[in-house]
């Protein structure tokens, strides 16, 4: 990862432990993060069963590195023990002055109504909050789902990740036609709630690192200005933190 950052001039990165590979151990994103700590921030899911996830959270806010906690709703049981839990990680995470990135494919209205009860939790949704493929093919209709997401820019403690965009593209790079379905996401949220960023690993099967990233540096659609505020300013903003690198 930082020999590819190298390559394309990307000074850091915001490292989210593998939901697939680790579920809720963080282990081996905090020794990269100690390996690389002015280059390397972290993220991590919890357990949101766990009685004490709220503890979880403030630990893990004081942790050296962190920036953010995760909460996995795609796929989740929707019981009321993991409300109880969500909202426990949303509590901590305001007390602490800690972002809360939230997956939601398919989810988007129970996202609703947890960021309706937490106006003081930052929140930033994940992967522009539409399912991604991990290879191809790409969906026939990937931004079917968009006009939902949009409907949630209305709330000003609610973020969103332009990641793993280029997934979602039927288009070799610099993946042209998905410019109209960026500038609506622009356009809703504002781009200092815009996030850019590659996903990779994950994307790795669709999209190469360099690819991800000069689809958005190097185009013409984005200004200097605008191009500096979503690919750095908007997380310098969201997550307080900016790599001594660079």
């Amino acid at each position: 990862m930082i020999a590819a950052m190298d390559s394309v001039g990307v000074d850091g990165a915001i490292l989210v432990s593998p939901w697939t590979l680790y579920r809720c151990d963080a282990s081996y994103v905090i020794d990269v993060q100690q390996a690389f700590p002015e280059r390397i921030a972290l993220s991590k899911p919890f357990d949101l069963l766990d009685g004490q996830v709220g503890d979880a959270v403030t630990a893990w806010a004081a942790s050296p590195g962190v920036v953010a906690a995760r909460i996995m709703m795609t796929g989740s049981r929707r019981s009321p023990e993991e409300e109880v839990g969500i909202d426990a990680v949303c509590r901590a995470a305001a007390v602490s002055s800690l972002p809360v990135c939230v997956l939601a494919w398919g989810e988007l209205d129970r996202l609703e109504a947890v960021v309706r009860r937490h106006p003081d939790t930052q929140f930033v949704l994940d992967h522009l909050g539409l399912p991604q493929p991990f290879e191809p093919p790409v969906p026939p209709d990937p931004f079917a789902g968009l006009p939902v997401v949009l409907a949630l820019a209305g709330f000003p403690n609610l973020a969103i990740k332009v990641t793993g965009a280029a997934t979602l593209s039927h288009q070799p790079c610099p993946f042209d036609d998905l410019w109209p379905h960026l500038e609506q996401v622009f356009n809703a949220f504002g781009l200092e709630r815009c996030l850019w960023g590659t996903d990779w690993t994950r994307a790795v099967g669709l999209v190469t690192y360099k690819e991800a990233v000069d689809a958005f540096a190097t185009t013409s659609r984005l200004s200097d200005s605008d191009r500096e505020q979503l690919m750095a300013g908007s997380a310098r903003r969201v997550f307080r933190w900016t790599p001594t690198r660079g």
